[in-house]
């Protein structure tokens, strides 16, 4: 398969293999140490608008106008940081901020119920919309995520944003950080998240501000912005040149209204045969200071809440209505390609020494549905669903793939790094394989994770077929664990795992990160078409064999409670909540 070029990168702290020396130097460290000792004790918030007046486009045959009105919260002083966690899933999201005295970073404790989840603070900007006679057409209000897209607001600012690209909407996700950079400024649209509004061809006069409960907690003024808006409507046949669906994205920004031209995407669709290319996505309105680049997953998720607002409706409802691989989901907008292997196989005594390792944990399946495995299978009945394996951390999970010539598969090998991120050490973990079906085509790491569906009494029913991966960082599980790498590379799957006449292969899952993979497809989800009725558990277990070396070996089993029923043909299935996460 041909790799797409990647049009926006962010350089990472060190290339190659030496990029493991990020372990030294966290995120989290960063934050705390980059203000000046005479630091305000806290950010200084604005909303600001980019333009005073902008032209949206409303598709006939697509009918609703998506309301990116340049609208950005902006921050001067100290930089606006949050950290989200919960201790588990029998407890609640809690948020607190950043805050500095004396130039020392402290934890302010944010009011109870100030976030319900991860993907961004609820109700933050109410924003109304009068017609030409002054009639109120629109009163609503959007959630905030203050990883969305953003730019510099002066030439002075820090060049790059130390924070997170997207806030996770995974939901099993354990912690987050969101943060504005001091200098920067923060998009407020809510992208693929906010609905559409059907407006009438006109002008319009938006009023956008920020909540009460938000300006009394962050000290915002209360000065709306208002924008002039004119509605234009237009027809996809009126397009010249062969653009179709993707041309219309590209052209007119479909989703976003204000994107810049992109040629169609063909990345991987994931980690499933079978899948068509990802069609092409509107680039980011100019005004949100991001270039035309894409999220990375591959889960069954929407697009995480706007770092790209690109998202086509038509697009949105059927990733919503599919079981399978798809093209956005928690990582980030930016398309991070892999990282390069070393340059020869390591040689001398392997050796695993006492440094820190990764520590691999499952979450509890979600996505559950019956499915006929994305192909008529008569007679065939499928539980399909999706499956994260993360690293805790403190270290990266960093395994090497290197093919002799003339052999089918790869020998593989997992490198150990010191605190300077100096390798010290590597040990011998199984092969890599190259998978030549549609939706992979790149190498796998076998024996990385399996999953069984087992009994109520906990014993094996069905295993999946799946043990065999190509790792990717596509979930922001935990940002909040020691050494979690807020950029990290492998997110991009059409580069991530090599190609067919690679001589070898670095793959890398980062600390904080997971990956996620959906199984859908026969031989992956399991074939319950002779499986009774009754309570059930999807088993999800990172490391069966062992083959890896961990910090801790004993937390890489997830369980989550189903129940089929149903009739062959039929079948059903229902999920209870997993303490307090209620998703299926």
């Amino acid at each position: 398969m041909t790799r797409p070029r990647t049009t926006r990168l962010r350089r990472p702290l060190l290339a190659g293999a030496t990029a493991v020396t990020a372990l030294a130097v966290t995120a989290g460290l960063v934050a705390a140490s980059s203000e000046p000792a005479d630091a305000a004790a806290k950010p200084e918030l604005s909303l600001i608008a980019a333009t005073g007046s902008l032209t949206l486009t409303s598709w006939k045959e697509d009918p609703g106008v998506y309301l990116d009105l340049g609208t950005y919260l902006t921050t001067e002083g100290t930089p606006l940081e949050l950290k989200v966690t919960r201790k588990s899933y029998k407890d609640p999201v809690t948020v607190t901020q950043t805050v500095y005295e004396g130039g020392r970073a402290k934890a302010k404790k944010l009011p109870a119920g100030t976030v319900k989840d991860f993907s961004g603070l609820p109700g933050f900007v109410r924003v109304t919309l009068t017609d030409k006679a002054g009639r109120k057409v629109l009163d609503r209000t959007e959630d905030f995520c203050p990883n969305n897209a953003s730019g510099r607001v002066r030439p002075d600012a820090p060049a790059t944003s130390k924070y997170p690209e997207s806030c996770p909407t995974n939901p099993f996700t354990l912690g987050s950080v969101w943060g504005v950079e001091k200098g920067w400024a923060a998009n407020t649209y809510g992208g693929s998240y906010s609905a559409p509004v059907q407006l009438a061809a006109g002008t319009y006069t938006a009023k956008v501000g920020v909540a009460k409960k938000y300006r009394d907690l962050f000290g915002i003024a209360d000065k709306p912005a208002t924008v002039k808006v004119t509605v234009q409507e237009r027809s996809y046949e009126d397009e010249s040149g062969s653009a179709g669906a993707a041309g219309r994205s590209a052209t007119a920004g479909g989703h976003a209204g204000h994107g810049a031209a992109h040629a169609p995407q063909t990345a991987h669709a994931g980690h499933g045969p079978g899948h068509a290319p990802t069609p092409a996505r509107a680039a980011a309105p100019v005004t949100s200071g991001a270039g035309p680049t894409y999220n990375a997953g591959h889960g069954p998720l929407r697009a995480a809440p706007p770092a790209l607002p690109w998202a086509l409706k038509k697009d949105q409802a059927a990733r919503a209505t599919r079981v399978g691989d798809t093209s956005g989901q928690t990582d980030g907008s930016r398309k991070a390609p892999a990282q390069r292997p070393q340059p020869q196989r390591p040689a001398g005594k392997p050796s695993v020494p006492d440094v820190p390792k990764p520590d691999l944990r499952s979450l509890p399946a979600y996505g559950i549905v019956i499915s006929d495995g994305e192909r008529d299978v008569p007679g065939k009945d499928y539980l399909a669903f999706s499956a994260n394996v993360w690293n805790a951390g403190p270290a990266q999970l960093v395994v090497d793939g290197f093919r002799s010539p003339g052999k089918a598969k790869m020998d593989a090998y997992q490198y150990f790094y010191d605190a300077k991120g100096k390798q010290v050490g590597y040990t011998p973990t199984g092969t890599m394989e190259w998978d030549p079906r549609p939706g992979h085509m790149h190498w796998h790491f076998t024996d990385f994770a399996s999953y069984r569906l087992l009994k109520a009494d906990q014993k094996e029913a069905v295993r999946s077929g799946k043990e065999a991966f190509c790792l990717a960082n596509t979930d922001a599980v935990d940002y909040t664990v020691k050494n979690a790498n807020w950029h990290p590379y492998n997110t991009d799957l059409s580069t991530a795992c090599g190609e067919e006449n690679a001589i070898s292969v670095r793959e890398v899952l980062d600390v904080g990160s997971g990956d996620t993979y959906t199984q859908d497809l026969p031989g992956q989800s399991f074939d319950i078409t002779g499986v009774p009725n009754g309570t059930y558990y999807i088993q999800v277990l990172a490391n069966p064999e062992k083959r890896l070396k961990e910090s801790d070996l004993n937390n890489n089993s997830a369980l989550r409670k189903i129940v089929l029923g149903g009739k062959p043909g039929k079948r059903t299935v229902t999920v209870p909540a997993h303490e307090l996460v209620n998703a299926n």
